[in-house]
């Protein structure tokens, strides 16, 4: 009765990455979903050796009488394994874990792209920092969430995109679940940052993933994956003066969001539902 509502594929979905999502969209996530995937092998292994041997026990040691069995002490073989033995599986893990830490927060001295990423109560602004992203004004390009509009981040694939957060007033977090990854965003003079490649391409549902206020479940945003080719002819016609709609629309995209459905965007709809 339990496993009624169950598909066959939404089985083998939760099961194929131990209760992980997939491996993401970028090559970080990869990384991580990685780490995961060894780290659950690693403990249904030590598991399944701890309830063998638990099993073991009980079966082959049940009482048989009343006749006390034989007593060992000071085993020091047995002692010796189980004081090292998961000092070393701890040992492995972190050397894993630090590693793959490492290599998420890791940026390079030439990024493909720049964009700064500015959270505010209770939305989103994406500003371009490329000196090939300032418009008619010379000012840089960016893209601003309204209470009815949800701003579209575009980035390329297979190009490195570093990210400089800034919130201006309380902390936030700049959260997309395909990158399987967060980072918070803080407010006065510390600013966050950090650098992914993302390798499909998409549209992909981002929000905010820290309690910020009374519509934090509105401050959803997206993030559109787009080839190259097309990022560039974005940023030229946004450059021209186009809206991010517009230009969206100028290189065969969706204007508009597509992913934070069924989440009214509007807040005064918001609230009265």
């Amino acid at each position: 009765m339990a496993l009624s509502g169950c598909s066959l594929g939404q089985v083998g979905s939760a099961f194929g990455g131990f209760g992980w999502p997939e491996r993401g969209i970028s090559d970080k996530s990869h990384r991580m979903y990685d780490l995961w995937i060894g780290s659950v092998l690693a403990a249904l292994v030590v598991g399944i050796l701890v309830w063998g041997l638990i099993f073991w026990c009980v079966i082959r040691y049940r009482k048989r009488g009343e006749e006390l069995p034989l007593q060992t002490r000071y085993n020091l073989p047995i002692e010796f394994l189980y004081t090292i033995a998961p000092f070393l599986i701890i040992a492995v893990l972190f050397y894993y874990t630090a590693t793959t830490q490492s290599y998420v927060d890791k940026i390079s001295k030439n990024p493909d792209v720049k964009v700064e990423v500015v959270a505010f109560k209770w939305n989103w602004q994406f500003r371009y920092l490329d000196n090939n992203a300032k418009g008619p004004d010379g000012q840089a390009v960016s893209t601003i969430g309204t209470s009815d509009y949800v701003p579209v981040l575009v980035v390329p694939t297979h190009k490195s995109v570093l990210f400089y957060e800034h919130s201006e007033d309380v902390i936030h977090s700049f959260w997309v679940p395909d990158l399987l990854f967060k980072r918070d965003v803080f407010p006065g003079n510390v600013e966050n940052k950090f650098q992914v490649t993302v390798d499909k391409e998409g549209a992909y549902v981002g929000r905010c993933a820290e309690l910020c206020g009374a519509y934090h479940a509105m401050m959803n945003f997206e993030v559109r994956a787009v080839t190259p080719d097309k990022y560039e002819r974005y940023i030229q016609a946004r450059t021209q003066g186009m809206s991010t709609p517009d230009a969206l629309k100028s290189i065969g995209e969706e204007p508009f969001a597509t992913t934070t459905h069924p989440f009214p965007q509007n807040q005064n709809q918001r609230a009265a539902s």
